[in-house]
Protein backbone atom coordinates (compact mmCIF):
# COMPACT_ATOMS: atom_id res chain seq x y z
CA UNK A 1 0.00 0.00 0.00
CA UNK A 2 1.60 3.35 -1.36
CA UNK A 3 0.59 6.50 0.43
CA UNK A 4 -2.26 7.65 -1.95
CA UNK A 5 -3.54 4.19 -1.11
CA UNK A 6 -2.90 4.27 2.74
CA UNK A 7 -4.84 8.29 2.51
CA UNK A 8 -7.82 6.83 0.52
CA UNK A 9 -8.19 3.99 3.31
CA UNK A 10 -8.23 6.41 5.91
CA UNK A 11 -10.31 8.66 4.06
CA UNK A 12 -12.61 5.57 3.30
CA UNK A 13 -12.88 4.55 7.20
CA UNK A 14 -13.54 8.15 8.33
CA UNK A 15 -10.74 7.94 10.39
CA UNK A 16 -9.50 11.43 11.09
CA UNK A 17 -5.95 12.77 10.15
CA UNK A 18 -3.95 15.36 9.24
CA UNK A 19 -0.65 14.85 6.98
CA UNK A 20 2.08 16.92 6.56
CA UNK A 21 4.55 16.46 3.46
CA UNK A 22 8.55 17.05 3.50
CA UNK A 23 11.81 16.01 2.64
CA UNK A 24 13.08 12.48 3.33
CA UNK A 25 14.01 12.02 6.83
CA UNK A 26 15.81 8.68 7.98
CA UNK A 27 15.99 9.16 12.02
CA UNK A 28 14.31 10.64 15.01
CA UNK A 29 17.10 13.46 14.69
CA UNK A 30 15.79 14.48 10.98
CA UNK A 31 12.53 14.30 12.28
CA UNK A 32 12.66 16.34 15.31
CA UNK A 33 14.36 19.30 12.87
CA UNK A 34 11.39 19.42 10.79
CA UNK A 35 9.51 20.66 13.65
CA UNK A 36 6.11 19.32 13.34
CA UNK A 37 3.21 19.69 15.25
CA UNK A 38 2.50 17.86 18.28
CA UNK A 39 5.72 16.57 19.78
CA UNK A 40 4.29 14.72 21.79
CA UNK A 41 2.65 12.56 19.57
CA UNK A 42 6.71 11.44 18.08
CA UNK A 43 7.49 7.56 17.35
CA UNK A 44 10.12 5.82 16.98
CA UNK A 45 9.67 1.82 15.22
CA UNK A 46 11.57 -0.98 15.83
CA UNK A 47 11.73 -4.06 13.13
CA UNK A 48 12.39 -6.96 15.38
CA UNK A 49 12.91 -11.23 14.79
CA UNK A 50 14.05 -13.89 16.99
CA UNK A 51 16.67 -15.53 16.46
CA UNK A 52 15.32 -18.29 14.10
CA UNK A 53 13.49 -16.04 11.97
CA UNK A 54 9.75 -17.88 12.95
CA UNK A 55 8.63 -14.69 14.98
CA UNK A 56 8.55 -10.96 13.71
CA UNK A 57 7.61 -8.11 15.82
CA UNK A 58 7.15 -4.26 15.54
CA UNK A 59 7.39 -2.10 18.72
CA UNK A 60 6.07 1.76 18.54
CA UNK A 61 7.19 3.53 21.38
CA UNK A 62 7.44 6.98 22.20
CA UNK A 63 10.56 8.84 20.04
CA UNK A 64 12.85 9.46 22.74
CA UNK A 65 12.26 6.90 25.34
CA UNK A 66 15.47 4.23 25.81
CA UNK A 67 14.04 1.00 25.02
CA UNK A 68 16.65 -1.99 25.19
CA UNK A 69 15.62 -4.85 23.40
CA UNK A 70 16.20 -7.52 26.06
CA UNK A 71 13.64 -5.83 28.28
CA UNK A 72 10.70 -5.63 25.45
CA UNK A 73 11.90 -9.94 24.59
CA UNK A 74 11.67 -10.59 28.44
CA UNK A 75 8.39 -8.66 28.41
CA UNK A 76 6.74 -10.47 25.74
CA UNK A 77 7.97 -13.61 26.64
CA UNK A 78 9.96 -14.22 23.21
CA UNK A 79 13.15 -15.69 22.18
CA UNK A 80 16.07 -13.80 22.08
CA UNK A 81 15.76 -10.40 19.61
CA UNK A 82 17.37 -8.87 17.23
CA UNK A 83 16.67 -6.48 14.55
CA UNK A 84 15.23 -7.73 10.88
CA UNK A 85 16.61 -7.30 7.66
CA UNK A 86 16.38 -4.75 5.28
CA UNK A 87 15.08 -7.91 3.02
CA UNK A 88 12.67 -8.67 6.07
CA UNK A 89 11.53 -4.94 5.57
CA UNK A 90 11.04 -4.83 2.21
CA UNK A 91 9.41 -8.78 1.89
CA UNK A 92 6.77 -8.89 4.94
CA UNK A 93 6.23 -5.05 5.26
CA UNK A 94 7.29 -3.37 1.72
CA UNK A 95 8.79 -0.63 3.11
CA UNK A 96 12.46 0.30 3.09
CA UNK A 97 15.09 1.20 5.53
CA UNK A 98 14.21 4.95 7.30
CA UNK A 99 9.97 4.10 6.61
CA UNK A 100 9.65 1.80 9.11
CA UNK A 101 6.08 2.33 10.17
CA UNK A 102 2.74 0.64 11.96
CA UNK A 103 1.21 1.36 8.40
CA UNK A 104 3.56 -1.12 7.17
CA UNK A 105 1.46 -3.79 8.74
CA UNK A 106 -0.87 -3.57 6.16
CA UNK A 107 1.29 -4.60 3.33
CA UNK A 108 1.83 -7.76 5.86
CA UNK A 109 -0.36 -9.89 3.46
CA UNK A 110 0.53 -13.12 5.97
CA UNK A 111 -0.30 -11.90 9.19
CA UNK A 112 3.33 -12.85 10.42
CA UNK A 113 4.36 -9.42 12.50
CA UNK A 114 2.89 -8.86 15.91
CA UNK A 115 2.50 -5.13 16.81
CA UNK A 116 3.23 -3.75 20.10
CA UNK A 117 2.27 -0.05 20.74
CA UNK A 118 3.35 1.91 23.59
CA UNK A 119 0.34 1.84 26.07
CA UNK A 120 1.58 6.13 26.62
CA UNK A 121 -0.65 6.49 23.53
CA UNK A 122 -3.67 5.31 24.12
CA UNK A 123 -6.17 7.96 23.99
CA UNK A 124 -3.41 10.29 22.39
CA UNK A 125 -2.20 11.53 19.02
CA UNK A 126 0.30 9.49 17.28
CA UNK A 127 2.88 10.21 14.51
CA UNK A 128 3.67 7.53 12.05
CA UNK A 129 4.83 7.49 8.24
CA UNK A 130 2.50 7.05 5.37
CA UNK A 131 4.68 4.14 4.16
CA UNK A 132 7.26 6.35 2.75
CA UNK A 133 9.21 8.88 5.00
CA UNK A 134 8.15 11.79 2.88
CA UNK A 135 4.79 12.92 4.99
CA UNK A 136 4.05 12.22 8.35
CA UNK A 137 0.24 11.25 9.49
CA UNK A 138 -1.13 12.50 12.86
CA UNK A 139 -4.13 10.81 13.80
CA UNK A 140 -5.60 8.82 17.06
CA UNK A 141 -3.75 6.11 18.34
CA UNK A 142 -6.68 3.88 19.20
CA UNK A 143 -7.95 4.54 15.48
CA UNK A 144 -4.63 3.55 14.78
CA UNK A 145 -4.97 -0.20 16.57
CA UNK A 146 -8.25 -0.24 14.89
CA UNK A 147 -7.41 -0.04 11.47
CA UNK A 148 -4.86 -2.72 12.04
CA UNK A 149 -6.85 -5.17 13.82
CA UNK A 150 -9.58 -4.79 11.14
CA UNK A 151 -6.44 -5.50 9.00
CA UNK A 152 -6.15 -9.13 10.64
CA UNK A 153 -3.06 -8.17 12.45
CA UNK A 154 -2.03 -9.29 15.66
CA UNK A 155 -1.97 -5.67 18.18
CA UNK A 156 -1.07 -5.12 21.56
CA UNK A 157 -0.65 -2.22 23.87
CA UNK A 158 2.33 -2.50 25.91
CA UNK A 159 3.40 -0.56 29.01
CA UNK A 160 6.91 0.40 28.52
CA UNK A 161 6.94 2.81 31.52
CA UNK A 162 7.51 -0.43 33.37
CA UNK A 163 10.61 -1.19 32.14
CA UNK A 164 11.90 2.09 33.11
CA UNK A 165 10.31 2.51 36.74
CA UNK A 166 12.45 -1.34 37.21
CA UNK A 167 16.01 0.96 36.90
CA UNK A 168 16.62 0.30 32.90
CA UNK A 169 17.84 3.31 31.12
Amino acid sequence: MNKPELYQLLDDRKIKYTAYEHPAVFTVEEADALNLPDPDAGTKNLFLRDQKKQNYYLLTAREHLPVRIKDFQKKIGARPLSFASEEDLGRILGLIKGSVTPFGLLNDTEKQVQFYLDAYFQNRTISAHPNENTATVFLQADDLMRLLEANGNPVQWIRLDDMQQQGNP
